[in-house]
């Protein structure tokens, strides 16, 4: 049989044992500890009884031992004034030391009497007689005493068993169900709370420190909902931001349109202004609403093994086609040892966007290289254009949606949304993009997963070309 696998050391489960088995132990303390106390209350002569018992019999051995039987019948008399009980004192022989003989209940008694350490049975309806040898001298004599019923132990047993099974074990387990409480429910609540408040739509409301700061598997919760409120809220913020920039973008084509639907041109020239305008905005629509997906859709991409050098010659040969520029311009120093793993369509549109910014923010003459190295279990890709590059303030901002930098680079710019795409279809596939100025221009830099099985060339066979459109520009 196959034992399952124990949590780690901060588990939840280790807490939840220790408290527990802390909690049995402490029971099992208290049942002995508790137990012997009252045994010792319950079954035994107190102290108090056992001092004055004492003291009883060193006043009979005085007495015999100054006036002998006149002195123990004296003493006699004075006791049973005080003491509502029968007495007797007896010598080694077990005979009277009064002048008194022994009545036949005495002599009865003397057959079993007890010592003052014995336990005294509540069992018995009759009050047991206790045997208290002379302190002086034990062998003279011995005071036979029928137990005061003021020293009976055990005359509270009732409340004590009150105390002892129900009162004590029901505080303890009280403070037990305290500790669970602050253990379990407590964070369980400020989940709650933190779900209430999603409800009333402040997504900015995170979980106390003392909650997420746990090792254990609340905390882990309690981060996690920390993390899906900071990304529903980050969701929320681009969502509504596209739809802001979107409807502003939306606004200048309208303009234009309802101005050529009213101008006087020709026919031909109002369909054409026309198409491209309806062009332009469907290509707006489309980039924003696949923007918005990336950025929401969490579903793991199907991986497989990506030859750059063959993704980089479709691409390319696309490029020449419809931007006119001669294949030696679009270099690539990459050879056929760079394998990565990632979605085949999503990685071709990130590498597409960022070669369409290069060639159009680049001279007719330049050139637009792809390099790379292997850094590890990962592959540095870089594609560097001759287009200026940016301010060192504006390298982060390029990839925010909508952003459009075109008085510092020079081209006719696009909707700012190539860059943004890019960035999320390479952090879908568990790498990640950043850009820098590197000689004459821009350097974008993507860190993708590395392949070790390598894969043939053959794989790419059959496979159709990336759809790549570089007429129009989307540089950030």
């Amino acid at each position: 049989m196959k034992w399952p696998d124990l949590p780690g050391r901060h588990s939840l489960f280790w807490k939840l044992a220790c408290l527990l088995v802390a909690f049995c132990l402490l029971m099992i303390w208290l049942s002995w500890s508790w137990g012997r106390y009252m045994e010792e209350k319950n079954l035994f002569l107190s102290d108090e009884a056992r001092g004055t018992l004492a003291r009883y019999a060193a006043e009979a051995e005085r007495a015999w031992s100054e006036d002998q039987s006149a002195g123990v019948d004296s003493w006699l008399r004075s006791i049973n004034r005080r003491e509502s009980t029968r007495f007797a004192v007896i010598g080694g022989d077990l005979q009277s030391l009064s002048s008194d003989p022994l009545s036949d209940q005495q002599i009865q008694h003397l057959t079993f009497l007890r010592g003052l350490e014995w336990p005294v049975s509540r069992r018995s309806k009759n009050l047991p007689w206790l045997r208290v040898p002379f302190p002086g001298n034990p062998s003279a004599g011995s005071l036979v005493v029928e137990l005061p019923q003021r020293f009976v132990p055990g005359q509270y047993r009732l409340l004590w068993r009150v105390i002892t099974n129900g009162v004590i074990p029901g505080l303890f387990t009280l403070l037990l169900c305290v500790g669970l409480y602050r253990l379990l429910v407590v964070p369980l609540n400020n989940l709650r709370e933190q779900a209430n408040a999603w409800r009333a739509d402040p997504l900015n409301v995170r979980l106390s420190s003392r909650t997420t700061n746990r090792n254990d598997e609340l905390g882990e919760l309690g981060r996690a909902f920390d993390h899906m409120a900071e990304r529903l809220q980050n969701t929320v913020a681009l969502q509504q931001q596209l739809l802001r920039d979107l409807s502003h973008e939306l606004r200048t084509p309208l303009s234009r349109l309802r101005v050529a639907s009213e101008s006087e041109q020709g026919l031909a020239q109002l369909r054409e202004r026309i198409a491209r305008e309806v062009d332009g905005m469907q290509r707006l629509v489309e980039d924003t609403l696949q923007l918005a997906w990336l950025d929401t859709e969490r579903t793991p991409l199907p991986d497989e093994p990506i030859q750059i050098q063959a993704l980089w010659d479709m691409l390319a040969e696309n490029a020449c086609y419809e931007s006119d520029w001669p294949a030696h311009q679009l270099y690539c120093a990459v050879d056929a040892s760079c394998w990565v793993r990632g979605h085949l369509n999503t990685l071709a549109q990130a590498l597409e966007n960022g070669l369409r910014n290069a060639i159009r923010h680049s001279p007719k003459d330049g050139i637009v290289r792809l390099g790379g190295r292997r850094d590890g279990e990962f592959w540095l890709l870089w594609l560097e254009d001759e287009g200026g590059g940016v301010a060192e303030t504006d390298l982060e901002r390029i990839f925010s949606p909508f952003i459009r930098l075109d008085g510092s680079r020079p081209g006719n710019g696009g909707f700012g949304l190539g860059l943004s795409i890019a960035r999320n279809a390479v952090q879908r596939q568990g790498g990640s993009i950043w850009a820098e100025n590197a000689g004459a221009g821009l350097r974008l830099t993507m860190r993708l997963v590395a392949d070790f099985e390598g894969v043939s060339d053959d794989a790419f066979a059959g496979k159709p070309a990336p759809t790549v459109d570089l007429t129009q520009p989307q540089r950030a």
